[in-house]
């Protein structure tokens, strides 16, 4: 296979990694097919991935059997359920980390109903370190604005975090900022900031999923030829930050105590939109230092019939910006959008995080009258 589609893709050095990780993936070998197969060299998981494994079929009845014996509270029957995938498939992914240092990665994310706190999120976070202590273990921290306190701590403590939930250019700033400021504590604390990778999740398809209700809203010609535009044009500008961010004399002086710059992962990357093409958001964000983070289906389609034609994610900023204006000449309020999609992102984990509770509640009682 190496000649597929995704190989081609890693060839422009971008790392293929998948966005769902269950215990039927890992036993029934599909994630190793996968790395052999389809070039994937990392994954991510969110509470709502897990829900559906863990609510759906019986891979997970008989730990959960032996873990009602010593522990009662949901999240922590979660937590020794979750913990057991990502430590098995950290272990599958350890020889390609251990042959590069920046992929080969599995994402666990923090409570999200602790988003908005600060104190808690890094404790939180600490604690999940500590729980799986693997040099490939990856902990997703949402970028909220109390979130962001908490990478720049897990940063200056030396750990590697998965900076999820990023909508907004300036929010994507401030996050750079953050794990840079981190890098800065840790030198000067004497850390080792060689040892520390972080990527900046960036959502790609609900930003047009958002834009072009608003669009459609307002109906004219104008506004109706910029449906599927702002989402790439997002990203892209984020990317082109990126190149601007991890330069000049602030980061040199870091690069050279071996610090490593935290790569742009495109999230949320299936395609909404039946009227799009269903590799859209793949296509068009090539390049380099960067990751892609993809479903199930995603990754079949762009096997099938993705097109790589170079590095796409560094061509038409001008026309990307150009987008940003249009939208704002048209009534509609990128700020605004980006707001609502940070608040809904934050709520749907929470409220999915609060179905994982119910579920392993259901789980419980459903094992306990067996």
């Amino acid at each position: 296979m190496a000649d597929s589609n995704l190989d081609k893709l890693s060839a422009r050095g971008q790392s293929v990694w998948i966005d769902y990780l269950s215990r039927d993936l890992l036993e029934q070998g599909e994630l190793k097919r996968m790395m052999e197969e389809d070039a994937v060299v990392g994954v991510t998981s969110n509470p709502t991935i897990f829900q559906k494994a863990i609510s759906s079929g019986d891979a997970y009845d008989e730990q959960l059997k032996e873990v009602l014996q010593r522990q009662d509270d949901p999240k922590e029957i979660f937590l020794e359920l979750s913990s057991r995938d990502v430590d098995e498939a950290t272990d599958l992914l350890a020889p390609v980390h251990e042959k590069n240092a920046q992929d080969g990665y599995v994402s666990w994310e923090v409570d999200p109903t602790l988003a908005y706190d600060r104190e808690r999120t890094f404790d939180e976070a600490m604690r999940l370190f500590e729980w799986i202590e693997k040099p490939n273990l990856y902990v997703k921290i949402p970028a909220t604005k109390p979130g962001l306190g908490a990478i720049e701590d897990c940063v200056a403590h030396g750990k590697n975090i998965n900076v999820t939930l990023i909508f907004s250019l300036q929010r994507y700033k401030e996050v750079v900022e953050a794990y840079l400021r981190g890098l800065e504590r840790l030198v000067a604390s004497g850390g080792k900031p060689s040892e520390v990778h972080s990527v900046a999740s960036f959502f790609v398809s609900r930003v047009d999923t958002e834009a072009d209700k608003r669009l459609e809203k307002i109906g004219s010609r104008d506004a109706l030829a910029l449906r599927g535009k702002l989402a790439i044009a997002n990203a892209k500008l984020a990317y082109e930050h990126y190149q601007q961010a991890f330069s000049g004399p602030r980061w040199e002086f870091l690069a050279g105590k071996g610090a490593t710059p935290q790569r742009c992962l495109w999230a949320s990357t299936s395609t909404k939109n039946p009227e799009y093409r269903d590799v859209l958001y793949v296509e068009e964000l090539i390049g380099p230092h960067t990751v892609n983070t993809m479903p199930e289906e995603t990754i079949r389609a762009f096997q099938d019939h993705g097109e790589v034609r170079g590095d796409t994610v560094l061509e038409g900023w001008d026309d990307a910006h150009d987008v940003f204006a249009k939208l704002e000449a048209v009534g509609v309020d990128y700020d605004d959008v980006v707001e609502t999609l940070e608040l809904e992102g934050v709520q749907k984990f929470a409220d999915s995080f609060a179905e994982l509770m119910d579920g392993v509640k259901a789980k419980r009682g459903e094992l306990a009258a067996a």
